[in-house]
C-alpha cells in the first residue's frame, strides 16, 4: 500500500471512529456523502438534514463521512462497516459500485443508495422521478419569462441531469411550444458538482442569448449559476433543496427532492426492524418531489401561476399529463 493511500485510509478511520458516540442501543447509522460535500446547499445538504433530523428526534448520532476522491468511497464503506454499522446511507449514483462491493462482503449489512439502483439482498435503492418536478418547474420558467427563453444548466452530463432537462423543457414547452430552452452540462466528471464559477460563466452566456430564467440540477456550481441570475436582474430555480432564501426575489422556485426524507425513512426503518431491500422509484404521487413556494418567493408566482402548477401536478399524478422518462442512447 502506498503512502498516500495509508493516509487516506487513516484520514477516514480518524473521522468515523471520532465522529459520533455509539448508542447505547447498539443501533450505529451511518452515512456517505458524495462530492460537493454535506454543505453544497443542494443534493448533500438535503440528505445530511434527514440525517441530523433522525438524530434530534431519536437521540441517536450517526457516523459520516465526506469523500474527497473516488478511492474513499470503498475505504469509507469498509471502516464504516467494520467498526459496526447496522445501516449505512450513500448519497449519489456514483456510489453504487462501492455500495454493490462492500454489500457483497457484509451480506448481513443494510445499506441504502440514493439515486442508484444496485440489485443486491442486503441493498434498498431509492430512486426519483425527478423529471416531474422538472416539468412544474419548467412550467413556472416558462409562464415568468418575458422573452420566451429560459435556460438549464446541469452538472455532470450524465442521464439522470438529463432526466432533470428533459422535464424542464417538456414544461416549458407545454407552456409556450414556441419556448426556447438553452441546455449546459458543466462537464463529464465529478468535479462538474462543485465549480461555481463555471456555472456562473454558463449561466451569463445563456443570459446573453436572451434568457431571463434558467434552471439548475448541478450541486454547488449551481451557486455560481444562481449568483449570475441574481447579479443580472434575472432569475434562477434552484434545485434538490429549496434554495429560495439564497436569493429572495430572485429565485423563482426550487424543484425539490425528498433526499431528506429518505435518509430519515431508512435510518428509522432500520432502527425500528421494518427496513426493507429492493427498488423505490417516487415523484409527485408520493409526495418525494415538487416545488417551493414561499416568503422569499410568493411575490414571484402569481396566482394564476400557481393555480396552474396546480392543476398540472394532478395532471401528472392521475395520468392526464405525461412526462417522458429520459432513455440514454
Amino acid at each position: 500500500m502506498n503512502f498516500p493511500a495509508r493516509v487516506s485510509i487513516f484520514l477516514i478511520a480518524l473521522v468515523l471512529g471520532g465522529g459520533a458516540a455509539r448508542a447505547a442501543s447498539d443501533f450505529a447509522p451511518a452515512i456517505l456523502f458524495d462530492f460537493g460535500g454535506k454543505f453544497d446547499r443542494s443534493f448533500n445538504q438535503a440528505a445530511a438534514e434527514g440525517a441530523e433530523r433522525f438524530k434530534k428526534d431519536t437521540g441517536i448520532a450517526y457516523r459520516e463521512f465526506e469523500i474527497s476522491n473516488a478511492a474513499q468511497r470503498e475505504q469509507a464503506l469498509v471502516q464504516m462497516a467494520r467498526r459496526g454499522a447496522t445501516i449505512i446511507v450513500a448519497i449519489g449514483f456514483t456510489q453504487a459500485s462501492a455500495v454493490e462491493k462492500v454489500a457483497k462482503q457484509y451480506p448481513k449489512l443494510k445499506f441504502t443508495i440514493i439515486d442508484a439502483v444496485v440489485d443486491l439482498p442486503n441493498v434498498q435503492s431509492v430512486n426519483f422521478r425527478e423529471q416531474e418536478s422538472s416539468f412544474l418547474c419548467g412550467m413556472a420558467a416558462a409562464m415568468a419569462s418575458k422573452t420566451g427563453k429560459v435556460g438549464f444548466v446541469g452538472g455532470m452530463d450524465i442521464p439522470l441531469i438529463r432526466k432533470f432537462a428533459l422535464g424542464y423543457t417538456e414544461g416549458a414547452k407545454y407552456v409556450n411550444p414556441q419556448a426556447e430552452v438553452f441546455q449546459n452540462m458543466t462537464g463529464t466528471t465529478p468535479a462538474a458538482w462543485g465549480d461555481p464559477t463555471k456555472g456562473a460563466e454558463l449561466a451569463k452566456s445563456q443570459f446573453g442569448r436572451g434568457a431571463d430564467v434558467i434552471f439548475h440540477a448541478a450541486g454547488a456550481t449551481g451557486l455560481g449559476v444562481m449568483q449570475a441570475a441574481k447579479d443580472a436582474g434575472k432569475l434562477s430555480i434552484g434545485c434538490d433543496s429549496n434554495q429560495n432564501y439564497l436569493h429572495p426575489g430572485s429565485v423563482l422556485t426550487s424543484a425539490v427532492k425528498g433526499v431528506d426524507v429518505a435518509v430519515y425513512s431508512a435510518f428509522q426503518a432500520a432502527k425500528d426492524g421494518t427496513w426493507k431491500p429492493g427498488q423505490q422509484v417516487l415523484g409527485l404521487a408520493e409526495n418525494a418531489v415538487g416545488y417551493s413556494i414561499d416568503e422569499h418567493n410568493r411575490k414571484l408566482i402569481t396566482p394564476e401561476m400557481e393555480q396552474r402548477l396546480v392543476q398540472a401536478k394532478a395532471d401528472i399524478i392521475s395520468g392526464k399529463i405525461k412526462v417522458s422518462e429520459y432513455k440514454a442512447q
